[in-house]
């Protein structure tokens, strides 16, 4: 991998994290509970990665 490749995937993943935490928190500040809010930052950072590989496969 190059270290451009490195970097982007890098950017990617610091990415989904702040979504992921921050969908968690509002799922948590709407009152469900501390396990589904955690199931729903999961699925929300593996959706925005999946969106992401999604687009680096098509780009190729």
């Amino acid at each position: 991998m190059s270290p451009l490749q490195i970097l982007s995937l890098l950017l990617a993943l610091s990415t989904a994290l702040n979504i992921a935490i921050t969908a968690g928190l509002l799922a948590r500040r709407s009152g469900v509970g501390i396990p589904q809010a955690i199931l729903t930052g999961a699925g929300t950072a593996a959706t925005g990665l999946g969106i992401y590989f999604a687009a680096v496969a098509a780009y190729r």
